[in-house]
């Protein structure tokens, strides 16, 4: 059904909201959360309240309810609340990919940084120690490319504006 606000195909939207959640789910998003992130990013808002997103994905409030909690937590969306209404709206962030892969930051360096302590445990000499050993360095590479790559980002965005 297309509608004349919008113009654009619903049942398509519905279809690519689940194709969406699905490929998400395929690399490790939690189900609902798929889901819920998959609705957000098809709105032209950007946001919708819980009630908006239990009613388009046809399922209970309480089924939002976590998966929300879980975007929030790993930084894809963030509530907010309109002046004058009562209800909380989630809403993707201005800059999605660089707010989540900012916050992915703080996960890798706690991840660098407990393989730096395991090499401690384990002997740097040992079979174990060597492996770990490999991960905080990859993850060391990994942790310094990154703001380059950021940089490249911000200043090609600057330059499609």
């Amino acid at each position: 059904m297309t509608t004349p606000e919008t113009k654009r195909d619903e049942d398509a939207v519905r279809r690519y909201v689940e194709s969406l959640a699905l490929v998400l789910t395929q690399i490790g998003m939690q189900r609902m959360a798929a889901r819920v992130f998959a609705a957000l990013m098809t709105t032209d808002e950007g946001q919708l309240t819980a009630a908006e997103l239990a009613d388009s994905l046809s399922v209970s409030p309480a089924a939002i309810s976590g998966a929300v909690r879980y975007l929030e937590q790993v930084g894809m969306v963030t509530k907010v609340r309109e002046p004058g209404e009562r209800r909380d709206h989630y809403r993707l962030y201005d800059d999605l990919w660089y707010a989540t892969f900012l916050k992915r930051d703080r996960f890798l360096i706690m991840w660098r940084d407990a393989a730096t302590e395991g090499i401690e445990a384990l002997g740097p000499d040992s079979p174990s120690g060597k492996r770990l050993a490999e991960m905080k360095d990859f993850l060391g590479f990994v942790l310094k490319e990154i703001n380059g790559l950021y940089d490249r980002w911000h200043q090609q965005r600057e330059k499609s504006s």
